[in-house]
């Protein structure tokens, strides 16, 4: 950008050695502030439009304000021309406002920019970033009703006008209308007066149904669908005039009387549904993110690094499989996620509200696990747990997906100026264990919870605990010859270990154990026959309906950072012994003498139905856990890296609480083996390879031979901390399973089950 001379110093402001604005910074804000002041705006109302880097010229502020924002913050981004401030652009400088052919007029001063960009946010992220294309091809309807939006944000409200534009001013007075609570009539007699007193050539919208009718093409479409308040179905599609559910029988309206005393059906319980398909177009409308929907396939990786799902083994599969999908490098990979909140504080009524997340992986890593490509599709109502019911709210979702396999939606790719059928396809979800259960359809509870080993799993109920655990199954992952296969002491009394993993089971198979499962909710009303002995199917999964599934390599995978919460929680708790959470309680001792060889760790009879637990190696005395938490209230990390973790301190109590899923991510993979550094090295060690593994499995850029290393070591790891600290890992947290499979990031199952409460 061409920039004025005597402009420079704007963009100079901080001194060389970071220390300090500059002399000619100061200098110039002074002549800034006296230029400003001379406006008619500073003369009728004592404020001026603030240019700092976060007022963006969208703020009044008085002079003295406006002064201390610009040393603080500095100018907005090339701001070197003060179109804001009463300065014209010159004629050889280009406006990067779109082509009025393409977009409207661009008659608005500088201060309507931020409408504006609320229109390009509605288009796609960062919409403005770049306009100047060539219309090979005439935009669809619904790109085109952006384009017409977009214009009327820029058209001046009258001609001569600065200050407001035909949307700017409907979308002012609608604010109006609903902070004061202004009634309709009322709020068209307002707009009629307007229209009277400004110039006869306003374009302003001649009543409330016109302004009302402009502003909503700015947001998204969504569907309010009524369903049975104990969540068996939804009244939907064919079942949409339904009064009542077809399983329980419960009514779907309940009669109110309105303020006219006449009475109208009301639905008891409602889901919100926000189509996935239009945000997925206005990703390809988008000058800044069109041209990226199609880096997954335009990217040449480093052969054998991993940096983004389309560089591992299970997106590979899925283009082998369907090579016409995989041809139109625009068609959208997907992944979902969903997990349960209360939005109610703690003290609140007990509510769980399910929302369910979408996002397009074609997007390189830099963005698509952005916020704003997380894209919200279904609000599940509460007040409880859907459980396995949760697949009678995915009904919706999962029919759109069908369509967008079979048929597509015409997009307008504005990248290359291109009309095409966008398809798409569910690649995979994201979610913690429990979540894992409610949609796979494969029960995450007792001790056939591991849904990879499934019935060839060897866990067992505890005698005393009562509560599932996987001691002594993850031998099998070993070598053959490796010497813990034959260890007869620390794991099972009298018996060595000679069996291979279990088989890995591919969809086809999956498929044709599930298929004879009924679905939700029918499922719900009888368990299937052998369950909890051969099998845990409680349901066929609503995921089997998308045709593609069954060929896909992974259907679901885990979150780390919540399987990393659940470790870092028992293996700290446990070391620091925390009566209430530690797992080396009396009962997992007793079960220890039931199990293994361990006499040392036994509990000793004092008569009088007594018993001492002795002091365990992996346990820090009172003064080394005092040590750990006062160096825990000294840690300072840089902004953004960490909450404040110092605040979660208990010094009276030993404890952390209230840490969240990422302050226990950092701690597990960067604090702990300091924090632990006390104990004795063969507790510590496998601490650390447990911590190191964490750390490589989060690492943003991965190696398939590295991972694979990583895969043969991982049953070394967990073996080595039942080895050494097993009492304090026999048991489940909670009422929640410890069994889970982490598969790498290459798409091949690693097939080890590692204990969640380790």
């Amino acid at each position: 950008m061409d920039v004025p001379a005597n402009r420079e110093w704007m963009y100079n402001r901080v001194l060389p050695d970071g220390v300090g604005l500059t002399n000619t910074f100061y200098e110039g804000v002074e002549f800034f502030i006296l230029h400003a002041c001379g406006l008619d705006q500073f003369k009728n109302e004592g404020t001026i439009r603030c240019p700092c880097l976060i007022c963006d010229c969208r703020r009044s502020k008085t002079p003295n304000e406006v002064m201390n924002h610009l040393y603080k913050k500095g100018f907005r981004k090339n701001y070197f021309y003060w179109t804001s401030h009463g300065e014209e652009r010159p004629a050889s400088i280009p406006i990067t406002h779109p082509p009025p052919s393409v977009y409207g007029r661009s008659g608005c001063g500088e201060n309507l920019r931020s409408y504006e960009r609320m229109v390009m946010d509605a288009a796609g992220p960062s919409f403005a970033d770049n306009h100047e294309q060539s219309m090979e091809e005439t935009p669809n309807d619904k790109t085109q009703a952006f384009f017409d939006l977009l214009s009327a944000a820029q058209s001046p409200l009258f001609e001569g006008c600065t200050s407001h534009s035909e949307l700017s001013a409907s979308l002012q007075l609608l604010t109006i209308k609903a902070e004061h609570n202004i009634s309709q009539e009322a709020f068209n007699k307002i707009v009629d007066f307007c229209k009277e007193a400004l110039p006869s050539d306003n374009c302003m919208p001649p009543n409330y149904y016109r302004q009302k009718k402009m502003v909503e093409r700015l947001s998204l479409n969504y569907e309010k669908i009524d369903c049975c308040v104990n969540g068996c179905m939804l009244f939907y599609n064919h079942d949409i005039n339904e009064k009542s559910c077809r399983f329980c029988k419960e009514e779907r309206y309940t009669l109110k009387k309105t303020s006219c005393n006449k009475v109208k059906e009301v639905a008891r319980k409602r889901m919100w549904y926000l189509p996935l398909a239009p945000r997925l177009q206005r990703l390809n409308a988008s000058p800044a993110t069109s041209s990226n929907m199609r880096w997954h396939a335009e990217n040449v990786p480093e052969d054998g690094v991993l940096i983004h799902p389309s560089d591992g083994e299970a997106w590979k599969h899925f283009d082998r499989t369907y090579p016409n999908f995989a041809a139109e490098t625009r068609n959208v990979r997907l992944g979902l996620c969903s997990d349960g909140f209360s939005p109610f504080n703690i003290s609140g009524k007990p509510y769980s509200c399910w929302p369910v997340i979408v996002t397009p992986y074609n997007l390189p890593p830099s963005m698509c696990m952005k916020e704003e490509y997380l894209f919200l599709t279904l609000i599940i109502p509460g007040p409880k747990n859907p459980k396995g019911k949760i697949d009678v709210f995915l009904q919706p979702l999962i029919d759109e997906l069908k369509l967008l396999w079979h048929t597509g939606v015409t997009t307008y790719d504005v990248s290359l100026s291109q009309n095409f059928q966008m398809k798409a396809a569910l690649m995979w979800t994201i979610n913690d264990f429990p979540t894992y259960g409610m949609l796979s359809g494969w029960s995450t509870a007792g001790k056939l919870s591991c849904p990879y080993c499934m019935e060839q799993t060897k866990g067992k109920i505890l005698t005393y605990g009562k509560k599932a655990s996987f001691f002594d199954c993850h031998r099998r992952f070993l070598p053959m010859d490796h010497p813990y296969r034959r260890n007869k002491n620390n794991f099972t009394k009298n018996k060595q270990e000679y069996a291979p993993p279990p088989q890995f089971r591919c969809g086809d198979e999956v498929w044709e154990r599930v298929s004879v499962i009924p679905k939700a909710p029918e499922s719900e009303l009888r368990r299937p026959d052998d369950y909890g002995e051969k099998h845990h199917w409680t349901k066929q999964s609503i995921f089997w309906d998308l045709p593609y599934w069954r060929t896909n390599l992974i259907r679901h995978n885990l979150d780390v950072m919540h399987v990393e919460k659940n470790v870092f929680d028992n293996v700290f708790y446990t070391v620091m012994d925390i009566k209430e959470k530690t797992k080396d309680n009396v009962k997992a001792r007793r079960d220890i003498h039931d199990l293994c060889r361990r006499p040392e760790l036994e509990l000793v009879d004092l008569g009088n139905g007594k018993v001492k637990k002795p002091t365990a190696l992996y346990t820090l005395s009172a003064s080394q856990r005092k040590c750990v938490c006062e160096w825990v209230l000294q840690l300072k990390f840089p902004d953004g890296y960490a909450s404040n973790i110092r605040k979660c301190v208990d010094l009276r109590t030993g404890k952390l609480l209230g840490m969240k899923s990422h302050d226990c991510h950092i701690f597990m993979e960067r604090l702990l083996l300091v924090a632990f550094s006390s104990l004795p090295e063969k507790i510590w060690n496998p601490l650390v390879e447990l911590s190191h593994f964490f750390r490589e499995l989060c690492s943003t850029t991965l190696k398939a031979d590295h991972l694979e290393q990583m895969e043969k070591k991982y049953a070394n790891h967990i073996v080595q901390v039942r080895t050494n600290i097993s009492p304090g890992f026999l048991q489940l947290n909670g009422t929640r399973t410890n069994s889970l499979s982490i598969r790498s990031k290459t798409g091949r199952a690693c097939a080890l089950s590692l204990d969640v409460s380790v």
